[in-house]
């Protein structure tokens, strides 16, 4: 099979879909594989790893496109390629449909088959391919909310950790999941005063039981929330519905009544944010500010550490990546259901219902897709 991997064009995301190993694996599975130049410059991989791991160099990402049957990516296509992809192809990468509408429907009309990173499933109910990308932008959280909170970014002033005599932060991280443990996790580590807020006792247990006294956690009611809300220095918003929009959790009213020069981070801003007032930003540009509340909501994170965030995320996609092109994507997805969770598009189709119920479009099952 013909395996593309184009340079990312994104706004500041320096990761990259294939490393020269996982190009290595490809070429040793009688596969070809076209590498955009400059596509791994980024993450640290010059173009010069991928020819001596078996690629071949392309100038342009037309040239990729063209002669790719599988492209693999990192984030969604953008408009400009997303015109470049036909029927017959697929697409491999992070989508995130459900707040996108324009994206959902340029890749309908390009009647390509696109496979998403974060609605692929394990055999323990768990999203192995979002969950490196969660861990990344877990532990980012607390540094980028750290930063924020500095008087010269425009945030209150306050320490994470505080100092003897002075108390630390208040930070509260609502979702108990893999961004928030990783982010409450590292909050901790920074010496702040952390509160975690979940709806699943189980995993309010789990969290207690593994972590004990290193942070506290709360049944996420309304009242909860805000009270959380109200006293904390730093909010991160870490929920996740797979392959829908994130709802809104925190409204604009609630977010008034925290302190002036407080911040908010929105991890789950590529599903369209948990705060009301989220709207992305870049890593160029990545804060803003709302009733004098400072928000952080960029929409690729691990982007700032792409070097481990493409290790990290590669590992991860490389068995998948091997199945479909060993297999083509069919064989593929038949004999792996948690490969079939990830399809989102195939020939003019929408195939994931979350996205279908959030854009209000008519789902195709992905079992009927196979036959198709």
């Amino acid at each position: 099979m013909q395996i593309g991997c184009p340079k990312e064009i994104k706004p500041q995301e320096f990761r990259v879909g294939m490393t020269p190993g996982a190009v290595r694996e490809a070429v040793a599975h009688g596969h070809a594989v076209v590498v955009e130049a400059g596509a791994g410059a980024g993450s640290g991989y010059p173009d010069a790893d991928y020819v001596a791991a078996g690629a071949r160099i392309a100038d342009t990402a037309e040239e990729v496109f063209a002669a790719a049957e599988l492209i693999v990516k990192v984030k969604e296509p953008q408009a400009a390629e997303r015109a470049r992809l036909r029927a017959g192809q697929v697409l491999f990468t992070y989508l995130h449909l459900a707040p996108d509408p324009e994206q959902t429907r340029d890749l309908l009309a390009s009647g390509v088959t696109a496979i998403a990173y974060e609605t692929v499933t394990d055999d323990r109910g768990g999203l192995p391919l979002l969950a490196p990308m969660s861990e990344v932008a877990g532990k980012l959280a607390p540094q980028m909310g750290a930063w924020t909170l500095q008087k010269a970014n425009g945030g209150r002033g306050v320490l994470l950790g505080g100092v003897p005599g002075v108390p630390p932060a208040k930070v509260a991280v609502i979702g108990g999941g893999v961004v928030g443990t990783h982010a409450a996790r590292v909050a901790a580590g920074m010496g702040a005063d952390v509160l975690v807020l979940d709806r699943s006792l189980h995993r309010l247990r789990y969290l207690d039981d593994v972590f004990g006294r290193a942070f506290r956690t709360a049944f996420a009611s309304r009242d909860a929330t805000a009270a959380a809300v109200a006293e904390a220095d730093l909010v991160i918003g870490a929920v996740l519905i797979p392959g829908a929009a994130a709802p809104k959790l925190v409204s604009r009213a609630q977010l008034a009544t925290m302190k002036p020069g407080a911040a908010v981070v929105d991890v789950a801003i590529d599903q369209g944010g948990c705060f009301e007032t989220s709207r992305p930003t870049t890593h160029q540009d990545p804060v803003y500010t709302v009733d004098g509340i400072l928000h952080y909501c960029v929409a690729n994170m691990p982007g700032a550490v792409a070097r481990t965030a493409t290790q990290a995320l590669g590992n991860a996609t490389l068995p998948f990546l091997l199945a479909l092109a060993d297999k083509g994507w069919r064989r593929a997805c038949e004999e792996d259901p948690h490969l079939l969770a990830g399809l989102n598009t195939h020939a003019g189709h929408l195939t994931y219902y979350a996205v279908g119920k959030a854009l209000g479009l008519d789902v195709l099952s992905p079992q009927l897709a196979l036959k198709r």
